[in-house]
């Protein structure tokens, strides 16, 4: 019989990973730290415009876009004479499942409905599952969602609940979990198990399908209004969303500055069980963000195609009551009603608005759906019911875990810098590890060079070389 240990099973996780995705990535390796990004993101064998075709025969794409004339107007308000950048919106909540992981899933499910896979798996607390279980439905395979739901008392968040429920009434079975490692386990026995595709969130099929938003968004402002955008902001977790949205851009010719944002949850463990119910927001906060640029391949991959730290340009945190608050101004001032946690990158917009010239146009690249346990109020509720204070104030003093605190007035919402410069040097740090510095190849030194966006003489100096 074979062994079902947790060290048994993840012993195996090379194996079971390549059966399960179908591809070598012993290939993509230089011989060192180094690998061959590019290589490993053309392996798919999928084209943008391969991409764009597989959406549009699902209904997914072409999403809107849509100027903010009443959020803009506030900015401007709140900033001084002569800034406030027109703010517009890629309104991805129009796609089937209502997110822009419809774009990863499309790819990834076509791709294994191509191969002969009889059905997907995806880890995810997030719309992700959503998604897979929406395409899988569409490609007519059988889809398994494992999804981490719960604390030890078996108490789950109302946004993961909603998921959950979204993802069976699309025709998935749902394998609910309890924090903690089990998450990783599970699906590797499922992947060995049933003989799925691993619709990772972190394979270069579903990096491949977010291209497609950034180069529509390039085109779209071409087309409607002659110009490209001078800044892009991009919600932050695992990478994956601002990787194939700033090469998806590159591709459309369009080179704005690159903005990542994060809902700031420090202080709050991921993975702690005491924690895990005392956050409001679940996916594009600091406690998925900050790890996963500096440490990429930290995921259930051997190597990620998700490497943000290769394309932001800057990175800004912030807190879970200007969002909530922005939510409710896009509601009132816009008639949108989006869920929180798609707001992450427009809050963040809001204020980057009022540092720019009134003739510059930054964009919150993202929009998710609403409904039920994602709506403002259960999760507000739940955050009550969970010993979180719900105030109006200063949201500067908002202490994550401890309080949520809403502006008093639009004034006192602010976008937080993160240090970039700290976060590139930790995943240089990272990435050489146990590696002996003196090994290190010229290839190497130059493929930490494009990780971090930077160049030979900052690597060297990291390393004290």
């Amino acid at each position: 019989m074979k062994d079902m240990s947790y060290n048994a099973v993840t012993g195996r996780m090379a194996d079971i990973i390549q059966n399960a995705v179908g591809v070598d990535y012993k290939q993509f390796e230089l011989g060192g730290i180094a690998f061959d990004y590019e290589k490993l993101m053309a392996s798919t064998g999928y084209t943008l415009e391969d991409n764009i075709r597989i959406q549009e025969s699902v209904n997914v794409g072409h999403t809107p876009i849509f100027e903010l004339h009443n959020l803009t107007a506030l900015a401007r308000k709140c900033a001084k004479p002569g800034y406030g950048a027109r703010i517009f919106v890629k309104d991805e909540a129009s796609n089937p499942a209502g997110s822009f992981k419809e774009r990863r899933a499309a790819t990834s499910v076509y791709h294994a409905k191509k191969m002969g896979y009889k059905g997907v798996i995806a880890a995810t607390s997030g719309n992700y599952g959503a998604a897979v279980a929406s395409q899988a439905a569409m490609q007519g395979l059988k889809c398994l969602i494992v999804q981490e739901c719960f604390d030890s008392h078996g108490v789950g968040q109302p946004e993961i609940l909603e998921k959950a429920r979204k993802c069976e009434a699309l025709g998935a079975e749902v394998l609910q979990l309890s924090v903690g490692p089990e998450l990783f386990y599970e699906t590797l026995m499922m992947l060995e198990d049933t003989g799925y595709f691993n619709a990772s969130l972190y394979s270069a099929f579903g990096i491949g399908g977010v291209e497609t938003l950034g180069w529509e968004l390039g085109h779209q402002f071409i087309e409607k209004y002659g110009r490209h955008p001078d800044a892009v902001v991009v919600a932050n977790a695992g990478g994956g969303n601002l990787t194939g949205t700033a090469r998806g851009l590159h591709k459309a010719g369009c080179n704005p500055k690159i903005i990542a944002a994060s809902v700031d949850l420090s202080g709050l463990h991921m993975a702690s069980d005491k924690a895990f119910n005392r956050k409001s927001f679940t996916t594009a906060h600091t406690g998925f963000g900050v790890p996963h640029s500096s440490k990429p391949d930290s995921c259930d991959l051997p190597r990620s195609a998700a490497r943000p730290l290769r394309y932001m340009d800057r990175y800004v945190s912030v807190t879970q009551g200007e969002t909530f608050y922005i939510t409710e101004a896009l509601a009132t001032l816009e008639g949108m009603e989006k869920g929180p946690a798609g707001n992450t990158s427009l809050t963040a917009a809001f204020y980057l608005a009022q540092e720019m010239p009134e003739d510059q146009i930054i964009v919150a690249q993202e929009t998710e759906y609403t409904g039920a346990g994602k709506s403002i109020m259960p999760q507000l509720s739940f955050a009550r019911k969970n010993g979180i204070e719900l105030k109006f104030g200063d949201p500067k003093d908002e202490i994550p875990g401890t309080n949520i605190i809403f502006p008093s007035r639009p004034e006192l919402l602010k976008a937080r810098d993160l240090d970039l410069e700290h976060i590139r040097r930790s995943y240089i740090k990272h990435a050489v590890g146990t590696y002996p510095i003196d090994k290190l190849s010229d290839v190497d030194l130059k493929f930490l060079a494009e990780e971090t966006n930077t160049d030979l003489a900052f690597v060297k100096s990291v390393l004290g070389i």
